[in-house]
């Protein structure tokens, strides 16, 4: 547990408080969440009960209702979860301007110290930022979204061929359950009700509709890792790249907002897998050394989402290539309305659009087309980074930010020289003809699009 635990601060605990306080900005869950079970363990030392909070606030960028009904979905259930635990349950939703911006300063104000979710981007990184400094008890952050923990690794890993040797050294110690939580004090005292956790009383863009194809929560989570083991994991590895044989686990949404852990998905996986005599090396690439990869990168990277990330060698041959004429331009809205020539990359924005994720092969062609059809490398990299923020489930995660940038050489090497992409990896249309069966993608994107219903939703 130590190499997961951060101390941000180095204030004293409050001596005579009334509980322990956590956090619960990322792991929105009770299930396989190391962040929570070491709050329990400071509650129980010290004889205190503890306090669980969650919060969503109507302003922060791209708000709507998809990514907010994604989460308030998991908050009723999470509730029922922490009080089977015997701690106390605080969510507050901040709807719009008027409303109180102080509730977690409140609730520390009674607190011992302060236990949230060590992550390195977007919101909870700024808050683990500049939270700490005016908290006045202890703030500690805790690594509950790796499997190995992010400390571990003593700086950025150029690749995955080298930062795997050390995550296959240091997984035996790691890759096991959580000890179950059991609080010796319990909650007595009064909260304040959930309240309405309908998203249309909050000011936030209400266009942006919710996902046809996930419901949020830790449940929905578990339908979907079952799902995995039971019908596609014994595929995984012969037909994950073929987004039309749906072998794929599609638990991008849950890891992201933390309804789940991958450490227990890693688990279930390792157990299935030798209960039924499978190879499950393939999908634990993706779920442990691709994934940690990712949050290494975000960890010691200080703009994970710019382009100033990139490895010299990407930088250069872009600015080699930064007048080459391009075939097609689009703006950010003809890409946004999947408004191209190309009836594949169509079919890939439709799925953004419609369920909130793209099958991962297809997103990266995807990427290398925006490329190919913008002005300039970072008038691509911007229109990525927004269309996965508004309407990406799993976006503004650390995955997001390398998958985006791997189309632009991150994690990657020098290719051939060519035209616009210069020695950036390419991809064609002909290519995901030649690999998967793209017209019956394309023809069942459009039949979600028509009906709006997605047959594969669980």
């Amino acid at each position: 547990m130590q190499q997961r635990i951060r101390a941000l601060n180095s204030a004293a605990p409050r001596e005579e408080a009334d509980y322990v306080l956590y956090w619960a900005q990322v792991n929105r869950r009770v299930q396989s969440n190391h962040a929570l079970a070491y709050a329990a363990e400071a509650a129980n030392e010290h004889r205190l009960p503890l306090l669980v909070y969650e919060g969503l606030t109507y302003d922060y960028p791209s708000a709507n209702d998809r990514l907010h009904t994604f989460v308030l979905q998991g908050v009723a259930e999470t509730a029922k979860a922490v009080k089977r635990l015997g701690a106390g349950y605080v969510f507050y939703a901040r709807r719009r301007e008027a409303d109180r911006d102080d509730m977690l300063y409140r609730l520390a104000a009674k607190a011992r110290c302060v236990v949230t979710d060590d992550y390195p981007v977007f919101l909870p990184a700024r808050h683990n930022a500049s939270v700490p400094a005016k908290i006045g008890i202890p703030y500690i952050a805790v690594d509950s979204s790796c499997i190995v923990p992010m400390s571990v690794h003593e700086k950025r890993a150029y690749g995955a061929y080298t930062i795997r040797p050390k995550i296959r050294r240091e997984l035996p110690a790691h890759l096991k359950p959580v000890p179950p939580i059991r609080l010796r004090r319990r909650w007595r005292a009064e909260l304040p009700a959930i309240g309405d956790l309908n998203p249309a009383a909050c000011d936030i863009d209400h266009r942006v509709a919710p996902s046809l194809s996930y419901t949020g929560g830790y449940a929905a989570a578990r339908r979907h890792l079952d799902r995995f083991l039971d019908q596609r994991l014994s595929r995984y590895a012969k037909e994950s790249r073929e987004p039309s044989r749906h072998a794929t686990s599609n638990l991008s949404p849950y890891l992201h907002f933390g309804h789940i852990s991958s450490l227990e998905v890693a688990l279930a996986v390792r157990e299935h897998a030798a209960e039924h005599k499978l190879i499950a090396d393939e999908f634990l690439e993706e779920l442990i050394v691709r994934r940690e990869l990712a949050f290494n990168f975000a960890r010691f990277t200080p703009k994970p989402e710019s382009s100033e990330a990139l490895p010299d060698w990407c930088r250069r041959t872009m600015k080699k290539h930064a007048k080459d004429k391009r075939p097609y331009l689009y703006t950010t809205r003809q890409f946004e309305l999947a408004e191209t020539h190309d009836a594949l990359w169509n079919a890939a924005q439709k799925e953004l659009l419609l369920r909130g994720t793209i099958h991962g092969y297809y997103r990266m062609y995807w990427g290398k087309k925006i490329i190919e059809w913008s002005r300039t490398y970072d008038q691509a990299l911007e229109v990525m980074i927004h269309l996965h923020d508004v309407y990406a489930l799993d976006g503004r995660d650390p995955n997001t930010y390398t998958n985006i940038l791997w189309c632009f050489g991150l994690h990657d090497r020098p290719w051939g020289e060519r035209p616009v992409f210069g020695q950036l990896r390419y991809m064609s249309l002909e290519g995901m003809r030649r690999k998967t069966d793209t017209e019956a993608y394309i023809a069942e994107i459009a039949e979600v699009e028509r009906t709006g219903r997605d047959p594969w939703r669980i």
